[in-house]
């Protein structure tokens, strides 16, 4: 089982929809996907299909140890499992701060579910707290979504220092897996510079594909879908299933073939 923290701590940049697309992605190759929604937003959850309001058990109750994971998770429509979110989840770190090992919380809830998953992946909220140290803490690596703008840099960086402090605190083995330009648009002379900064500075971890600025993406969370349920020939969920290719086949995991796609269109 892989673990991935999907993080940036700063907002806007497509974190989301690349957690819910990816965990769709990963599905629809025969991956056994489970999608946390550590977000009080919850907006993964509702992008998933997923009524927020309606869970009995969530993300919340496993991390005060008031539910298993088995009891809080819930299936999507789109063929993986959901931890699901809503406001509860932001009185959580409140709560977590007397707990003896906080930090752990979300670590010692996956210890259970080792073989039954094949990737986690961890949407984590904007900002640098108690929940995202969570996730970074329970992670063996993080994918960074990014846009190719000039305050995306700065964040990066502060991102960087952040993944420093827990590798040297509280998770050695984290490492950077990915970083994933998202709302792409090539005739963007700023974007292309960015890009290539990036490319520079962070070398084979940038990955080749990029997720364009697609309608068919922005549309999908309002009807509590993917994109690749939305409208698979889309160019967003062409992009989506060639970042999950090139995921698994770095991952060195064998793909079936015979899937539908068309993702060598999407390659920068």
């Amino acid at each position: 089982m892989k673990i991935f923290a999907i993080t940036n701590q700063k907002g806007g940049v497509g974190k989301t929809s690349v957690a819910v697309n990816l965990a769709a992605s990963l599905s629809h190759y025969g991956q056994r996907v489970l999608l946390v929604d550590l977000d009080p937003q919850g907006n993964a959850t509702t992008g998933s299909g997923i009524d927020k309001g309606a869970a009995e058990k969530n993300i919340y109750h496993l991390l005060l140890g008031e539910a298993t994971l088995q009891e809080a998770r819930q299936k999507a429509d789109a063929g993986f499992d959901v931890l699901p979110a809503n406001r509860e989840l932001a009185g959580a770190e409140i709560e977590m701060i007397d707990l003896e090992r906080r930090e752990f919380r979300l670590k010692k809830a996956f210890a259970t579910s080792h073989n039954e998953y094949d990737f986690v992946l961890i949407d984590c909220p904007p900002a640098l707290n108690l929940l995202t140290v969570n996730a970074l803490t329970a992670a063996d690596a993080v994918i960074i979504p990014m846009q190719c703008e000039y305050y995306a840099l700065e964040g990066l960086s502060d991102l960087v220092g952040t993944l420093r402090k827990v590798k040297e605190n509280l998770n050695p083995k984290i490492e950077i897996e990915a970083l994933v330009r998202t709302m792409y648009d090539p005739r963007s002379a700023l974007t292309v510079q960015v890009s290539e900064q990036i490319k520079q500075h962070f070398g084979a971890k940038v990955f080749d594909t990029v997720i364009p600025r697609n309608i068919r993406i922005a549309e999908a969370p309002s009807f509590g879908k993917s994109v690749l349920q939305h409208d698979m020939q889309s160019k967003g969920a062409i992009a989506h299933l060639a970042f999950a290719r090139e995921l698994l086949e770095r991952e060195g995991i064998a793909i079936d073939k015979q899937k539908p796609h068309k993702a060598e269109a999407i390659i920068e």
